[in-house]
């Protein structure tokens, strides 16, 4: 089985720096990254199918050649190949222009399941995935939390639902977008960080895939999607903290405050 994952690099928001330039876009060249965590379930879940059905792993991404880290990362993990989509048309994409410039990758590769993450932490818009799918006329199931069987011809997963669940049959190839439930992504080895540096990233530029692009649709000014607003989150504050109250006095004063604020 031949599988395709997806992945973004993503700001790691525990360094605490962030970058955004003039027009309000976050300027990923400058900041601290990580492999978002959606994505790092979608790696996992593949290397688990390979495992099983045998095939191969491709992990695809669309960045700068800063990239090359998180793809080797990804190898280490235990993907066979790497391929990197860049170049300058492509910055400041949105959803919509990133999902057509990776189906326009994708379009060339063999593939029988394509595995994507299902929303990044840094756009929060669970988008991409489904609309790669789209594009590429694939059936697809988003919100994975389980793979129940899998064959060459089909696959059987566990949907999670706002109140429940979904068990989905879905022909190959097909799309998923994958949970956190999904699988608990593997570490790095030793052997696998060695292997990762020896092996050829791919780069696949703007030249290499535009027969297979919509051209006015890539890119920032292709990009249907508009910043208003730009923002840090506002922190909230310490509370109201009780000190050196009897249990019964604690009871009271939360009793007390509660009632003030129409809670009971």
């Amino acid at each position: 089985m031949k599988i395709v994952v997806c992945i973004k690099q993503v700001p790691d928001t525990t360094s605490g720096v962030v970058k955004v330039d003039e027009l309000g876009v976050l300027r990923r060249d400058l900041m601290p990254t990580i492999i978002n965590h959606d994505d790092k379930t979608a790696i996992e879940a593949a290397l688990q199918l390979r495992e099983k059905l045998g095939g191969t792993v491709t992990i695809v991404t669309m960045g700068p050649p800063q990239a090359d880290i998180a793809m080797r990362e990804a190898l280490a993990m235990g993907a066979d190949e790497a391929v990197i989509v860049g170049g300058r048309e492509f910055a400041g994409s949105d959803t919509y222009a990133t999902s057509g410039i990776l189906a326009g990758a994708i379009k060339n590769m063999e593939y029988d399941v394509i595995i994507t993450g299902r929303q990044a932490i840094d756009g929060d818009t669970a988008q991409v995935g489904p609309q790669l799918g789209e594009k590429l006329g694939l059936p697809q199931v988003t919100y994975v939390e389980e793979i129940i069987e899998a064959t060459e011809e089909y696959l059987v997963v566990k949907r999670q639902f706002e109140d429940g669940y979904h068990i989905i049959k879905i022909k190959t190839p097909c799309l998923l977008t994958a949970i956190q439930e999904l699988a608990e992504p593997r570490y790095m080895t030793v052997s696998g960080v060695w292997e990762a540096y020896k092996k050829e990233v791919k780069l696949v530029g703007f030249e290499d895939i535009k027969d297979d692009l919509e051209v006015d649709w890539i890119g920032l000014k292709g990009s249907p999607t508009n910043i208003y607003e730009s923002f840090t989150k506002e922190l909230k504050g310490a509370g109201t903290v009780l000190k050196d109250l009897s249990p019964e006095k604690f009871v009271e004063a939360i009793v007390e405050k509660l009632d003030e604020k129409h809670i009971i």
